[in-house]
């Protein structure tokens, strides 16, 4: 696969209407109608905290991974403010992120930061 076939969608905001009406949205049919080969959303900052503890967002979240959405959440983050376990708990892959993206910055991947 190129990677110009993976889409990442960075999110960090933790707007639950900017979730909903985007990140789900958009993440959600881009898989389902072949608009991406694969899309991995990254869970960073206060998105990790509002996916713990938001039983709505985990029922998104849950749907998500059901239609071949990648959930991936930085492990630093996580940790930090006490949610790991929930994340991995959800299906979601916990791993440090900082040099991954880093990556993928500099290789200008195919990348929405949120």
């Amino acid at each position: 696969m190129k990677q110009t076939d993976h889409l990442h969608i960075l999110w960090t905001n933790a707007d639950l209407l900017t979730a909903e009406k985007m990140v789900f949205m958009y993440g959600f049919n881009a898989v389902k109608f072949g608009w991406w080969e694969n899309v991995t959303i990254i869970v960073w900052g206060a998105t990790a905290k509002l996916v713990a503890e938001d039983g709505d967002v985990q029922g998104h979240i849950r749907r998500l991974l059901e239609g071949d959405v990648a959930i991936s959440a930085c492990k630093a983050c996580a940790d930090q403010l006490g949610v790991t376990d929930v994340l991995t708990g959800l299906g979601i892959e916990v791993k440090y992120w900082g040099e991954g993206l880093t990556k993928l910055i500099k290789e200008k991947a195919p990348l929405i930061t949120v």
